[in-house]
């Protein structure tokens, strides 16, 4: 289907015809056309060139309405996901993996985070991804969308600085409800990026179970690890296992509990990022069919190009012409 932009420029179209009534040819007298033999090759390139100038000025009229070819969509097969990426603010992501303010040439947990993230969402996959962030309350960042610019600009916007305090449950409940309800013929999965854990109310706790079995997301845990802090599976004295001494150990605990596909990678370097980002892509990877939207097409160089070529034509056999007009000629 054709549109065009200035559809107010067709209703010069008529003004095609004037070669039809007129000719930019000399003209010469002659006491009578009879005199002369039938020429059909001379007839021929006369309707030639009035076909020439009815194409060139009804093609700049087009070439002015700007036509467009109206984009439609085509369904492709890919593979790909649901990801919402649920990533810790809080002041000590600005810190490097070895627990210091980054110096010249070091590179904070947050900055490589965003930098394997965007390079995860750069292949071949066709996913859906969603971009929250948290720290003392969560933030929307980027709804699930396959927009990669749009989504690189969320990744760039995780590496500001944030607050001090963790506060993982209300993360997991943003994270959660960016998901449509229904469902999906992709994989579904949350993936945590935090250093470290908080303690999470038991009345969320519970909310927090109920929703993940009921929506069947998958959920990953990347714990970006300080040189020195607990780790997952450190298991502390007896009388210091709890959720506050212990609150990495516990909030493992908890999401082995939800019912759901749980796991948890411990990185204490950027190359274990990407590894478990990269194992991650592996696992929800699924064969998928979307719908690719097919953009607009200009037609207005089609149409120059054929005025172009018309007049070019005309100039040729205005060109050619011999001898000088004599008063005032006839077709």
């Amino acid at each position: 289907m054709i549109v065009f932009e200035n559809p107010m420029t067709l209703w010069f179209a008529p003004l095609a015809l004037a070669p039809l009534f007129r000719s930019p040819m000399r003209g010469s007298l002659i006491s009578s056309i009879a005199v002369g033999p039938q020429d059909r090759l001379s007839e021929f390139i006369a309707l030639a060139l009035e076909i020439c100038g009815v194409v060139s000025i009804l093609a700049l009229i087009i070439a002015c309405a700007a036509p467009k070819l109206v984009g439609g969509v085509r369904e492709r097969t890919g593979e790909g996901a649901e990801l919402v990426f649920l990533i810790d603010r809080s002041g000590s992501m600005n810190e490097t993996f070895a627990g210091r303010t980054p110096a010249e040439g070091d590179e904070s947990k947050a900055l490589a985070a965003k930098r394997i993230l965007k390079s995860f969402i750069a292949g071949d996959r066709h996913d859906l991804i969603g971009v929250a962030a948290f720290s003392t309350a969560p933030m929307l960042v980027m709804p699930l969308t396959d927009h990669r610019a749009a989504i690189e600009a969320a990744f760039d916007a995780v590496d500001r600085p944030g607050l001090d305090y963790t506060n993982i449950g209300r993360g997991l409940a943003m994270g959660l409800s960016m998901f449509p309800p229904g469902v999906s013929e992709r994989s579904r999965a949350i993936v945590l990026v935090s250093d470290g854990a908080g303690v999470i109310d038991p009345r969320i706790q519970d909310d927090l179970r109920a929703d993940f079995r009921k929506a069947n997301i998958h959920l990953y845990w990347l714990f970006l690890r300080t040189a020195g802090s607990p780790g997952i599976y450190q298991t502390p004295e007896a009388d210091s296992d709890t959720p506050q001494a212990a609150p990495e150990r516990h909030l493992d605990l908890f999401f082995k509990s939800l019912g759901v596909s749980y796991r948890a990678y411990e990185a204490e370097g950027a190359s274990e990022v990407e590894a478990a980002i990269g194992q991650i892509g592996r696992l929800e990877r699924q064969a998928i069919s979307f719908v690719e939207p097919e953009p607009r097409r200009d037609l207005s160089a089609v149409a120059f190009v054929a005025a172009s070529f018309s007049l070019f034509l005309l100039l040729l056999a205005k060109l050619a012409e011999i001898g000088p007009a004599r008063g005032r000629g006839i077709r």
